[in-house]
């Protein structure tokens, strides 16, 4: 019996028959799940099920995620996602949660955080007290890049209302020790979120948002692997970038 999968039942407090909605199968899919733990489901129906009941998939099918794992230079690659919003929230609350020294969010407005993850000024406020240092490298509204981003994505809500979004969230994180801001540029097309170890890598594709956007999640296994490529991208950048309160107290953003 897959007892993590019934447990994850019991604590959401839902019914087999509830799952499998979410889901889209049968509930006798779902009872075959439970009965048999060497049967995994089809990826997709693995990420529904982990987004409704508020688990990571390495918890209910540690052997999906482990038969995955690679021996050469890609075994730092821990989950693929053809799109970012395919990923469960789960995933990024969980990575968030575990993660005691660092947090880097170097997305270009990171506004999709404050809507998918509940609460998060207060999760970042008891990490920084906690003693983890919180740094958030997001675009400059006024840049030339931003504009032209802008015009290509040509959706309604804009970069600069989204990083505006997230200004006025930090603004209110301000006096918070350990929590950084910096705008800079040079990631437009590419997302990186870092949480100690573990990394989610989002390469931004033409005309298309973030959402819509395949994603990875790594985890550092070895010098100068994807993990440190990335993370030295994200380094420079933030060595490059101003201050956000400096920036915006001199009205430069």
């Amino acid at each position: 019996m897959n007892h993590a999968l019934r447990r994850a039942l019991a604590n959401a407090k839902m019914t087999e028959t509830q799952l499998a909605e979410a889901c889209g199968v049968d509930v006798k899919t779902i009872s075959r799940w439970i009965a048999n733990p060497t049967r995994i489901p089809h990826a997709r129906h693995r990420w529904a099920a982990c987004e409704a009941l508020g688990e990571e998939e390495t918890a209910l099918w540690p052997t999906a995620v482990s038969s995955a794992l690679k021996t050469g230079p890609d075994r730092e690659i821990v989950q693929v996602f053809p799109y970012r919003s395919a990923a469960p929230s789960s995933l990024w609350r969980s990575l968030i949660t575990k993660a005691q020294k660092e947090l880097t969010f170097a997305g270009y407005t990171n506004y999709f955080l404050w809507l998918e993850q509940a609460n998060l000024a207060g999760a970042l406020r008891r990490k920084a007290q906690a003693g983890c240092r919180i740094r958030f490298l997001i675009g400059d509204r006024d840049s030339p890049v931003t504009v032209a981003r802008e015009a290509e994505e040509g959706v309604p809500l804009t970069l600069s209302t989204r990083i505006a979004v997230t200004i006025s969230e930090l603004e209110r994180l301000r006096l918070v020790g350990n929590i950084e801001g910096r705008f800079e540029t040079g990631h437009v097309n590419l997302s990186v979120f870092r949480f100690d170890d573990e990394m989610i890598v989002t390469p931004i594709l033409a005309r298309r948002v973030g959402h819509d956007s395949p994603m990875l999640h790594l985890r550092r296994n070895q010098t100068d692997g994807m993990f440190d490529r990335f993370a030295d991208h994200v380094e420079e950048l933030w060595g490059r970038g101003r201050n956000i309160w400096e920036a915006t107290e001199h009205g430069q953003a």
